[in-house]
């Protein structure tokens, strides 16, 4: 049945050499095969391209995380950490212990924001830039070989339509909250 998930196999009951003992019982769910879950196909694409960075990366010192904030950085020149772990999609606790390492370093800087003195911005140093233009051979060759396999019209495609789903999806999360948002408001009036 497509649309299902086999969840385990289990041996049915029975006597030890009968018929019943070999044959096997799928329990299902009303879902979707893990394999065919966009999540799980979105890791697994993700997974086959960093395979092939990642040892660049290992080479100049650097994990993907750091990778990530040094190019977010390097294209822009200053920005609120805050803002920071939404572009480089990292979680505040990581952020901050990744910043930390890569200011220990000295690829960044970090200062304080001059209207709200509890905001920390960050931008990157000059070697920071010198790192980046170390790697970045390497990191276009890998992307020129995969460009080559995969097929640079195709490549375009893909991006443009990861970019469709991404504003699709973005555009349904902001209509739903507002729906909640209006549904949990009317809930409020109703009861006082």
């Amino acid at each position: 049945m497509a649309g299902r998930l086999t969840m385990a196999r289990k041996k049915s009951p029975g006597t030890a050499g009968s018929k019943a003992a070999s044959a096997t019982v799928v329990r299902r769910v009303p879902m979707r095969e893990f394999s065919r879950s966009l999540p799980m196909s979105l890791l697994r694409a993700r997974e086959a391209v960093m395979r092939h960075f990642r040892p660049s990366l290992r080479n100049h010192g650097l994990t993907e995380q750091q990778w990530r904030i040094l190019r977010a950085l390097a294209s822009i020149d200053a920005i609120e950490v805050t803002e920071l772990a939404q572009v480089a999609f990292l979680l505040g606790p990581s952020l901050s212990r990744i910043v930390r390492d890569l200011e220990a370093r000295h690829l960044i800087e970090r200062r304080v924001a001059k209207a709200d003195l509890r905001r920390g911005v960050v931008s990157i140093s000059a070697k920071g830039l010198k790192l980046i233009e170390a790697v970045a051979p390497s990191s276009e060759a890998i992307y020129d070989a995969i460009t080559r396999r995969y097929g640079a019209r195709k490549l375009a495609e893909l991006q443009d339509m990861l970019g469709a789903l991404e504003a699709s999806l973005s555009e349904f999360a902001s209509g739903w909250r507002r729906r909640v948002s209006a549904k949990f408001a009317l809930m409020l009036l109703m009861d006082a």
